[in-house]
């Protein structure tokens, strides 16, 4: 039975907090290991090649586990799923600590990536709980813990690591997790709007298999031949065709493909594409500069720590302008909110081209994009959420959350070609040229999103 009537809960801003550590929690995760990658070949005694995979396996089981944990979590509880997905992080890290070879290391990060439900599904129980006035600025902080925790991550680890032995890295994941899990059993309640019905396997294993084809193809683009790329672009082509073509004529299908095709649900997921891609473009230019050899002439020879340091303020920025973006959202639209957060990441990246040598330029450039991420991050869920049923919320989210996940893999494949096959500093400014062009292709296609929200079906 479908219940759409919502419980004002009795410590709203303990609830937003509590939600908003875990999508810090959970971001941070996804950060830790990215100082151990130049030294996991040795540690683990594997390639340079084979190591990659603990990037890509988290990315490749987040993909699966997003849209199928926001469905679950729409049919039996956002709360218990809640709970699920950070009970991952607990394990996924528990066995990462436990690891001295790369297969088990490997198989705790596909447990952890299974966790990053968390801040769809967060965003999904502040819609059922919190009063509408409320809802704006929650949402908008909940969607910059993304930025925030891989800001703060990428210093903590490399803290960590230069003070401790690697394992350090995932008990500590691990004890930030059982925090998590503690503070929601606590001070978060369930939500009463459930949807019901039959779970579609089906239809979560031919995603699945379209996803990981998708996503393996792009992020190995560099590393495979060609054949072997294309082959997996032409196979996730297929999946995803049958795979739409069931879900149409599914009853309770894993995706509601036609609220999706919805004017402004589609227009969203494609500008969150654009968006993300323009998101992770920083990460991959700033650190290189930052720790390349004053020697070569592009680079300023910091340390990993200092590295990390400089990119602080970036989510630091991002949560402060979480009520900003809240505050223009009520005033002017979620629209609008998204349109002035991408004009500002566009300048950002364009001022950018002309500041990369020395550390206060860094630290600006990076501070401006993290205001337009947290503008646009902000809107994006308002977006979706005006648009889609309450009992479908979650699903909605999570699907939003797999477009940025896209983007960010389109975006890490693009920058490692650039980087690999052109010369810096020229890489370094086409690489932010190119964020400045897809965060100004977002502001086209959200200038065709509909100024009054869709009015929701029940």
């Amino acid at each position: 039975m479908l219940l759409e009537e919502t419980r004002p809960v009795t410590r709203p801003n303990v609830v937003v907090a509590v939600l908003a550590a875990g999508g810090i929690v959970v971001s941070l995760m996804q950060t830790l290991v990215i100082p151990l990658l130049p030294r996991f070949p040795q540690l683990l005694g594997s390639s340079p090649g084979d190591t990659t995979w603990v990037i890509t396996s988290t990315l490749l089981a987040s993909a699966v586990a997003t849209p199928v944990i926001g469905r679950l979590g729409d049919m039996y509880g956002k709360r218990r799923m809640l709970l699920v997905s950070l009970l991952m992080v607990v394990v996924g890290s528990v066995i990462g600590a436990l690891s001295h070879s790369l297969v088990p290391l490997i198989v705790g990060r596909v447990v952890q990536g299974m966790a990053v439900g968390v801040i769809p599904l967060g965003i999904s129980i502040m819609r059922d709980e919190l009063p509408r006035e409320r809802l704006a600025g929650a949402t908008a902080l909940m969607s910059a813990s993304l930025g925030v925790g891989g800001a703060l991550g990428l210093p903590a680890a490399a803290l960590l690591v230069e003070q401790s032995d690697w394992h350090m890295l995932f008990w500590t994941s691990a004890g930030a997790g059982v925090l998590a899990v503690a503070a929601v059993l606590i001070w978060v309640p369930e939500s009463p709007v459930r949807s019901g019905g039959r779970f579609d396997l089906l239809g979560a294993v031919g995603l699945s298999v379209a996803l990981i084809s998708l996503l393996l193809g792009v992020s190995k683009a560099s590393e495979w031949s060609g054949g072997a790329v294309t082959g997996l672009f032409l196979v996730a082509a297929l999946v995803l065709g049958l795979w739409g073509w069931w879900e149409l004529r599914s009853s309770q299908p894993l995706v509601d493909l036609r609220t999706t095709v919805r004017r402004q649900v589609l227009l969203t997921n494609i500008a969150s594409v654009s968006f993300a891609f323009a998101l992770f473009a920083q990460s991959l230019v700033l650190p290189q500069v930052l720790q390349l050899p004053a020697s070569t002439g592009h680079g300023l020879g910091q340390s990993l720590l200092v590295t990390g340091l400089v990119l602080v303020p970036s989510g630091l920025v991002m949560m402060a302008t979480a009520p900003v973006s809240a505050r223009i959202s009520n005033a002017r639209g979620p629209r609008v909110t998204l349109i002035m957060g991408a004009l500002v990441v566009a300048f950002g990246y364009a001022v950018g081209i002309f500041m990369l040598t020395s550390i206060w330029q860094l630290v600006v450039v990076s501070a401006v994009i993290g205001a337009g991420i947290g503008l646009g991050y902000g809107a994006m869920p308002a977006l979706i959420m005006g648009a889609v049923p309450t009992s479908e919320t979650a699903a909605a989210n999570s699907l939003n959350s797999l477009m940025r996940a896209i983007g960010t893999s389109v975006s890490s494949a693009v920058a490692g070609v650039v980087l690999t096959q052109v010369g810096a500093p020229f890489s370094f400014q086409l690489i932010m040229g190119l964020g400045a062009a897809t965060a100004l292709l977002a502001v086209v296609v959200a200038t065709f999103i509909p100024a009054r929200q869709a009015r929701p079906v029940s």
